[in-house]
C-alpha cells in the first residue's frame, strides 16, 4: 500500500482529519509511541521481574509390584507349553510369555483388568 492510500484508509476507518492521518502514518514510520507512550515503556523497563529459579526435580525410584496372581497364571502356562514340547524363548516379568510353535513366533500376552467402579 502507498503512502497516500494508507493515509486516505486511516481518514476514513479512523475519522481523522489528513494532517493527523500524516502525523500517524509518519509516527508509523519510524516507530514512534509519542511520548506517553515512551514514558511507559521506560517504566517498564525499570520495573524489576522475581522469577523463582527451575529447580531440579528429585526423581523418584518406585519399586514395581509383582502381581503374584498373574506371575503364577504365566507359570501355569509355561509349564503346560513344556508338557508340550513347545520352546519358551522368553517370559517379560509377569506380563507375556514369548514361544515358538511350528518354527513361528508367538506372544501370549496377559492382562488383568481392574473392577469398575
Amino acid at each position: 500500500m502507498t503512502k497516500e492510500q494508507q493515509i486516505k484508509n486511516y481518514m476514513t476507518k479512523l475519522g481523522i482529519s489528513y494532517e493527523e492521518a500524516t502525523q500517524l502514518w509518519e509516527d508509523d514510520q519510524e516507530d514512534y509511541i509519542g511520548e506517553e507512550g515512551e514514558a511507559m515503556t521506560a517504566k517498564a523497563k525499570e520495573i524489576k521481574r522475581y522469577e523463582k529459579k527451575p529447580t531440579e526435580r528429585k526423581k523418584v525410584t518406585r519399586e514395581r509390584k509383582v502381581d503374584e496372581t498373574k506371575k503364577h497364571l504365566l507359570e501355569m502356562v509355561k509349564q503346560a507349553l513344556d508338557e508340550n514340547q513347545i520352546e519358551v524363548v522368553g517370559i517379560k516379568t509377569e506380563t507375556e510369555i514369548n514361544f515358538v510353535y511350528n518354527d513361528e513366533n508367538y506372544t501370549l500376552k496377559l492382562t488383568k483388568h481392574r473392577n469398575k467402579k
